[in-house]
């Protein structure tokens, strides 16, 4: 019988934690256009930073195998060489919460969202690569076995069209193909690096595919046997540029509970 993937649901820091982009918090690549008022920031999210292990405790129930969670860079390392290591820690013990619950957690270290002192154009400054390197090999080494698997890039094609052809996210550049190109072959080269590095190749994940939340795109991938994980986005919606349309969950009261439609949370089962 063909294995399934494991089934994960995504957690993408920025957008769910809260405490970014606001004055004395953690500066990423959105800030200049948060401060220019161009777009609202996350402000305080969904305060999982502190209530992680509340939504944690619902993915068994979802019919999950566990979570896509993302390492924010920008609170790991707000500024250039200054590492924050109680924040490391935390993350290390919603891990560690996680596997007491007997769930997957896959960690992404980039998704679409970067410090601020990287600048708008990171991906395409050659200075950036040891710096993703270091920060990659700094958290696998931090977390350690709690760590199921690693994805560097959560949507790394998204960088590169969004970024250089759409305008759509940072640094905001329209129709720049020369650009899209050098800035997709740098992030190749990142994958490579680590997937050839010693701490971090191991864990990294190669077989994976990001899907909406949306029965019938679950339905297609549930069983197909040429993913290793299906990473379905997202457990819940977030604030933000960088929000989800849709959450698994949702919070009323205070209290956390499925909200997805009826046929969707069908499919995860």
């Amino acid at each position: 019988m063909t294995a399934r993937p494991l089934l994960l649901a995504t957690l993408e820091g920025y957008a769910v934690e809260g405490g970014f982009d606001r004055p004395y918090q953690p500066a990423t690549c959105y800030s200049p256009t948060i401060a220019l008022g161009r777009h609202a920031g996350p402000g305080v999210a969904d305060g999982l930073w502190t209530d992680y292990e509340q939504v944690l405790d619902l993915v068994g129930e979802l019919g999950l195998d566990g979570v896509r969670l993302t390492i924010e860079w920008s609170r790991v390392e707000p500024h250039r060489g200054s590492v924050d290591n109680e924040a490391l820690d935390r993350y290390a013990q919603v891990l560690r919460y996680a596997a007491s619950l007997g769930l997957r957690v896959t960690i992404a270290l980039v998704d679409g969202v970067w410090p601020a002192w990287l600048g708008l154009e990171a991906w395409l400054l050659p200075w950036v690569v040891p710096h993703v390197v270091g920060h990659a090999q700094r958290v696998v080494n931090h977390l350690g076995a709690d760590v199921g698997g690693v994805v560097v890039f959560a949507s790394p094609g998204e960088l590169a069209r969004r970024g250089y052809l759409e305008g759509s996210i940072p640094p905001w550049r329209h129709g720049q193909s020369a650009d899209a190109q050098r800035a997709r072959a740098q992030i190749e080269e990142i994958v490579r690096l680590l997937e050839a590095d010693p701490i971090v190749g191991p864990k990294t994940v190669r077989d994976a595919v990001t899907i909406d939340l949306e029965s019938d795109a679950l339905a297609e991938v549930r069983n197909a046997s040429r993913y290793a994980e299906v990473h379905v986005r997202s457990l819940v919606k977030g604030a933000g540029p960088t929000a989800a349309r849709s959450g698994l969950l949702v919070k009323h009261n205070g209290e956390w509970t499925a909200g997805a439609a009826p046929e969707v949370l069908e499919a995860l089962r």
